[in-house]
């Protein structure tokens, strides 16, 4: 009486990796966007954050002005905020990307309005959305 052997042959074996391959192929680019959009909708949150309180600072001064703001989000692994422009009629804050959001420049002034002025190789610029996407795809 003979015993059968069990196991895997070496053809099912490489037809296994060779699955493997192609869905880690197919399903790391997806994910490395997911990945980079998280990081943008960081800056998206800091800036729309940091608008009421710059609305507030102005109404709460004496002379209403927006110059001398300091409560600025604080720079982060992907992103320095900054405040321009700002004076008693308006004000610029800027979100600029580093690391791996680096390229990424977004902007929200006085009136709501938001742009994406700076965006890496392939990605699309807005003068009027906070571009999310690289297709062109934006944050409303």
């Amino acid at each position: 009486m003979q015993q059968r052997q069990s196991g895997f042959t070496l053809i099912e074996l490489m037809l296994a990796v060779a699955i493997v391959g192609i869905l880690t192929a197919v399903a790391l680019p997806s994910y490395n966007s997911y990945i980079l959009r998280t990081r943008l909708a960081e800056a998206h949150g800091a800036l729309a954050a940091a608008q009421p309180q710059l609305e507030q600072y102005w109404s709460n001064g004496s002379p209403h002005s927006y110059a001398g703001f300091d409560k600025l989000p604080p720079a982060s692994t992907n992103f320095t905020y900054a405040l321009q422009d700002a004076d008693a009629s308006g004000y610029t804050l800027v979100a600029t990307g580093r690391n791996a959001a680096a390229s990424f420049v977004y902007t929200l002034d006085e009136a709501g309005r938001r742009a994406t002025s700076g965006a890496p190789a392939g990605w699309t610029t807005s003068a009027s959305c906070w571009v999310d996407r690289k297709a062109g795809g934006c944050t409303q």
